[in-house]
């Protein structure tokens, strides 16, 4: 094996905006722990704190010694293909994206997560605490899809997704009482609820 790699996804559960799936790559005995300090879940982290490591990220990308990617989801494909669907979609494609040679990679996965068959892989339940690769692929997909949230705020600013990124807030479910869906909404996931 000469690379690991890391996945992990971010925006499982919100009403509106895509899914991410992160997927970091680095050489096997790649010490993330050590040259990431501070790296653990992202939802254990302060914003700041995964802006700061993101931009370490891509310092080390700069460098050449670690890789990464993030695919995005929209949430027109949640709402024909559902969640899973959507997340195997992604994470399909980052790992392919980093790793065309199924041969030369181990990936490590949280929770329920896949990669295609042909990897060597392990799933770890709660991978994102225990597993710092694994931290890292989290950050990764959390701050680029909160990225993207913020963009998309401007575009529907009446709806607040800089505040609560898409997440069912008191807030975000008073503001669709006032205005109802917008584009970005998971309209499958406003019926289950």
């Amino acid at each position: 094996m000469r690379f690991m790699l890391g996945v992990d996804e971010a925006g499982r559960g919100p009403l509106a905006g895509p899914v991410a799936v992160g997927v970091v790559a680095v050489p096997v005995h790649f010490e993330v722990a050590r040259e990431f300090p501070g790296v653990a879940d992202s939802k254990k982290l302060s914003e700041k704190k995964r802006e700061t490591l993101f931009a370490l990220l891509e310092s080390r990308v700069a460098q050449g010694d670690v890789r990464y990617v993030v695919e995005l989801e929209s949430n027109e494909t949640i709402d024909s293909e559902g969640i899973v669907v959507a997340v195997h979609c992604a994470l399909d494609r980052g790992v392919r994206a980093l790793a065309p040679d199924a041969s030369a990679v181990e990936v490590l996965l949280d929770g329920a997560l896949k990669a295609p068959a042909e990897y060597a892989q392990e799933t770890m339940i709660g991978g994102d605490a225990l597993v710092p690769l694994i931290s890292l692929a989290s950050i990764a997909a959390k701050v680029v899809r909160d990225r993207r949230m913020y963009a998309l705020a401007e575009q529907y600013q009446e709806y607040g997704f800089d505040a609560h990124k898409g997440y069912g807030t008191k807030a975000h479910y008073q503001v669709l009482q006032e205005h109802g869906q917008c584009a970005l909404h998971r309209k499958t996931f406003l019926h289950e609820r």
